[in-house]
């Protein structure tokens, strides 16, 4: 009978212990291939010439804010000699050597001190393009 009630409390922690390792999974999140993992949303601001603004809200895996907005499709340019030189923003095309503006980049309203190739992107920042001469 000893035998018997041991077996009963081990295979009652036994449970237990398992069921407590499941809810401490599913807490935890313990599935690694969570297609939310490592995503961060953001904003996205682009002040037009024509005074136009318009608003995105964006979200991507990427770690910098130019490769996240290269894949969103929202931003393209060239290699400079500072990092990557922003000369399109949806659709609107500015370089200083040809027309005497340029997009300025702002992270959260205050002007960037890097490009958008070497700023690492930030889950609820608001990004913004303005043209600027």
């Amino acid at each position: 009978m000893k035998k018997s009630m041991k077996t009963q409390i081990f295979s009652s922690l036994l449970v237990l212990i398992l069921l407590f390792a499941a809810t401490a999974c599913l807490v935890t999140s313990c599935d690694k291939n969570d297609p939310q993992e490592g995503i961060k949303k953001f904003t996205v601001e682009v002040f037009f010439e024509n005074g136009d603004v318009k608003t995105f809200q964006v979200e991507s895996d990427k770690n910098t804010v130019g490769d996240a907005l290269v894949e969103e499709g929202l931003i393209s340019g060239e290699d400079g000699t500072y990092g990557w030189f922003i000369t399109t923003v949806d659709g609107e095309y500015h370089k200083y050597e040809e027309d005497g503006k340029y997009w300025a980049f702002y992270i959260n309203g205050e002007y960037a001190s890097a490009g958008v190739s070497s700023t690492n992107l930030e889950d609820g920042a608001t990004y913004a393009f303005k043209a600027e001469s």
